[in-house]
């Protein structure tokens, strides 16, 4: 453990473009590859890289969240001086909410300077990726930074969504540009990660120099500048964990992404690797009994899931699923067909749905002969439609019967008396 670094995830984040997604969640919250939460990817970065001291700020919708750090880790020794803990909002220097990441920081000084640290690692908790911390850490002590920046290769063209570093020879950082437009295309920029490790007989005194002037309140906008100004900011190019070609880090900020991050990881060989031993992937393990597949009668296929991740308390009783995520107690009844959709715990499928290409969110009934994925103009009425084409169902929405299926389904109520749901 190392014990002079103390951790702050940074989870308060509304997620306005994954909407509807976020609508009673916070983002990182948001259930991501059947089990997990996308912040216990950020949290078991920590512990594999012997981070045990781990604070995570909270702030928008955030009972869910909190809900999941608090059952699903307590996987560290109190008795040893190590904590996840959950900040909540408290006030504590103003009558004013988190105001920017470094204001988020600086309202909860107090908690971090009690546990004296000799450094900060700042994180965000809504990315997907896989990082040794420490190998970053042991650059910034060695180089004697004030700040140490994780930064990645990115084409030009996806620039103007992040952050983008200005480095010299020695990766010393020389420059900063926030969203950068109309870079020349075809070439590659150093985009900032959210990943920052503060000195902090630096880090404090800027912050609190910060919350006393009138700026935007940003570490990227505000604080890192004025540090480049008093000592040296270093950028560290991203170390990937996860042992493939291409490094894997995703700002799913979109649902587009969100979905194509997902379907990935149903592939043979998908980029993101789930099922390495050596860098455990930790979440919340419910309490339930192993998936089932069920039925083969006559007239009615097996239960049946074809490159597919179907997690623990789901049932499959005569249905076919392809290319999807089933999460955790996912319940579909017989007659069905899902194809290349994510379908949240709790979601129950009605007999002769079917579903293709969409996001089904948490506790959703889906009704018998319910269509959706099949036409867009029917979805659009009353769901959320991405813009190529995802169809995303809340317990808002309305799911139906189209009338293309209506006729096709009567045709089957005779036979369909001779079976029983699961």
């Amino acid at each position: 453990m190392q014990d002079d670094v103390v951790v702050m995830v940074l989870a308060g984040g509304a997620g306005e473009r994954l909407y509807p997604l976020t609508k009673e969640r916070a983002k990182p919250a948001v259930y991501f590859g059947g089990p997990y939460r996308i912040i216990d990817f950020t949290l078991s970065n920590c512990i594999n890289s012997g981070l045990r001291k781990v604070f995570i700020a909270l702030q928008y919708k955030s009972l869910s969240l909190g809900r999941h750090i608090r059952m699903g880790w307590s996987v560290v020794a109190d008795e040893l001086g190590e904590f996840i803990e959950i900040l909540s909002p408290q006030k504590r220097v103003g009558e004013h909410w988190y105001l920017g990441t470094a204001d988020a920081v600086y309202q909860n000084l107090y908690s971090i300077v009690r546990e004296d640290p000799r450094h900060l690692l700042v994180l965000s908790g809504d990315h997907v990726y896989k990082m040794d911390y420490s190998r970053m850490l042991k650059v910034h002590r060695d180089r004697g930074a004030a700040a140490t920046i994780g930064v990645i290769e990115i084409p030009t063209e996806e620039a103007h969504r992040f952050g983008v570093m200005q480095v010299d020879a020695e990766d010393r950082l020389v420059g900063f540009l926030e969203k950068p437009k109309n870079l020349e295309p075809g070439g590659t920029v150093l985009a900032s990660m959210g990943i920052y490790a503060f000195d902090m007989s630096y880090l404090k005194p800027a912050l609190e120099a910060d919350a006393r002037r009138s700026t935007t309140h940003d570490f990227g906008k505000d604080i890192i500048p004025e540090l480049v100004s008093r000592g040296s900011v270093v950028a560290y190019r991203f170390t990937d964990e996860n042992k493939k070609e291409s490094k894997y880090w995703r700002d799913i900020g979109t649902l587009d992404a969100y979905y194509a991050a997902n379907m990935d990881l149903c592939q043979v060989n998908p980029e993101f690797n789930l099922y390495d031993p050596e860098w455990p992937l930790r979440t919340q393990q419910i309490q339930a009994p192993p998936a089932k597949f069920v039925f083969a009668d006559e007239g009615r296929r097996c239960g049946q899931a074809l490159d597919s991740i179907i997690s623990a308390g789901c049932i499959i009783s005569g249905s076919r699923i392809a290319g999807s995520i089933l999460c955790p107690n996912v319940r579909v009844h017989s007659f069905c067909s899902v194809e290349q959709s994510i379908l949240m715990p709790g979601v129950r499928v009605g007999r002769h749905a079917k579903i293709r290409r969409a996001i089904i969110d948490r506790d959703v009934f889906i009704p018998r002969g319910a269509v959706i994925g099949y036409h867009p103009e029917e979805d659009r009425e009353r769901h959320t439609v991405t813009e190529s084409g995802i169809v995303v169902v809340t317990t808002d929405d309305e799911p139906y019967v189209s009338k293309i299926e209506a006729a096709a389904l009567a045709n089957e109520q005779e036979f369909d008396r001779r079976g029983t749901s699961v």
